[in-house]
């Protein structure tokens, strides 16, 4: 059986989490294959909003095998505190919940280095989620770093001990003044892992490559989104990770000719949380009202995000480099009330129009090219077949599948589960 991949396309936030919950139902596996708990994956049914940071989407499907995949890496504090609100939902999460042995962990001072890395910059910092997420992926390139597989051998604390020391040493380096207290951050990470080491942890490329023999029907879930990706972004303001489908691959052990469908996902319009290029950012009433309705916080961080209108190139671009094969459109109902709307089609790049994403696409360079249309008036939310659309919503995704030449099979049109339209 092929492996089917669900990203998101823009600068993260798509809503990924929801249509992983919607799409369980089909899968018997939902595996994550990259990032940290900086990932906010909101779900929303029976009236409770939940938000995912380090387990897959799936996870309150009975039906479904929930993997973290080698790719990804976890803080086991943050972990703990996902398992202890889990508890109450009676899923038996020894059996549910399977960790990659090769998947990388975040320490204490990983998460310190972090904060001393970003001080440092001052300026000119990337927007981090200070979660130590970019200093593990660099011990786990250096070949310094810890695994969770690491913590069913001997001497796994003597190791622990060796990389801390090291951790501080390069915190000192800095120069910052950061206080904290390393002995308390780590009786409450020795705890954690207490937690940790209570579920089944699992070679998983093994476990994935015998479960597609079986035929079993499997989804990878992404994190972030594709313009975060770390060569593919817009670096240096991006994320520690391959977040586009390539990194399925490497994320999880899935050889490329096993990849089935890969669904991407992309908001009606376009956010951006932290520092970075945003060509089509708002910053008028039209982007404060998207910010307003959409309740465009981050789920992680809280930080407000930043917004604008959709940008096609920079979709395109996504598009493309995933070889995306259906489309999920996400947030239409935020659009709803706007007279007009606005399509970046083309960028002004160094005086030239261009329809391509270029090397750099810092406001200096880059000017959006807009495409104006007609908005709808029509409350969303309330709708449940795409016969009941607005002319206006008809037009936008005619126009954008035109464009993008691929199928947008899904409009959600609200936060809960249920508000979402198959077409």
């Amino acid at each position: 059986m092929a492996v089917d991949l669900l990203l998101g396309l823009q600068w993260g936030d798509e809503g990924k989490g929801k249509i992983v919950d919607v799409l369980t139902k089909n899968y018997d596996i939902i595996a994550r294959f990259q990032g940290g708990p900086n990932a906010g994956h909101t779900l929303e049914f029976d009236g409770i909003k939940h938000v995912l940071h380090t387990i897959p989407s799936g996870i309150f499907h009975k039906n479904a095998i929930n993997i973290v995949g080698n790719g990804v890496v976890i803080d086991p504090v943050i972990f703990k505190k996902e398992l202890d609100n889990l508890e109450k939902f009676d899923i038996d999460l020894k059996s549910k919940l399977l960790i990659s042995r090769k998947a990388h962990l975040i320490l204490p001072t990983h998460r310190l280095l972090d904060a001393a890395s970003e001080t440092a910059k001052g300026k000119a910092k990337i927007g981090s989620t200070l979660k130590g997420i970019g200093p593990t992926y660099m011990d786990k390139t250096g070949r310094n770093g810890m695994r969770v597989g690491d913590l069913e051998m001997e001497g796994w604390k003597e190791k622990y001990r060796a990389l801390a020391d090291k951790h501080e040493a390069m915190i000192a380096f800095h120069g910052v003044e950061l206080q904290y207290d390393l002995k308390e951050l780590e009786a409450e990470f020795l705890t954690a892992v207490k937690t940790l080491k209570s579920l089944n942890f699992i070679d998983s490329e093994e476990y994935l490559f015998q479960a597609q023999k079986e035929g079993k029907k499997i989804l990878a879930e992404g994190a972030q989104g594709s313009l975060l990706d770390i060569d593919f972004g817009t670096y240096p303001f991006v994320t520690s990770s391959n977040t586009t489908a390539a990194g399925a691959c490497t994320g999880l052990g899935v050889a490329p000719n096993r990849i089935g469908e890969v669904f991407g996902i992309f908001k009606a319009y376009a956010t951006r949380v932290g520092s970075g290029p945003f060509p089509t950012e708002l910053f008028d009433e039209d982007g404060a009202t998207m910010g307003r309705i959409g309740n465009e916080f981050g789920a992680t961080t809280g930080r407000p995000r930043r917004c604008g209108w959709l940008d096609l190139v920079a979709l395109k671009y996504a598009v493309q480099v995933n070889g995306v094969t259906a489309l999920m459109m996400m947030k239409g109902d935020v659009l709803s009330g706007f007279e007009k709307l606005k399509v970046c089609t083309a960028y002004k790049y160094k005086g030239e129009k261009i329809s391509h994403l270029p090397y750099n696409i810092e406001s200096e360079n880059v000017t959006p090219i807009y495409t104006e249309m007609e908005g709808w008036a029509k409350d969303l939310t309330q709708l449940s077949a795409p016969d009941q659309f607005p002319q206006g919503l008809n037009a936008y995704i005619d126009f954008l599948e035109k464009e993008l030449e691929v199928p947008i099979k899904i409009v959600s049109v609200g936060p809960d589960r249920t508000q979402t339209i198959h077409r």
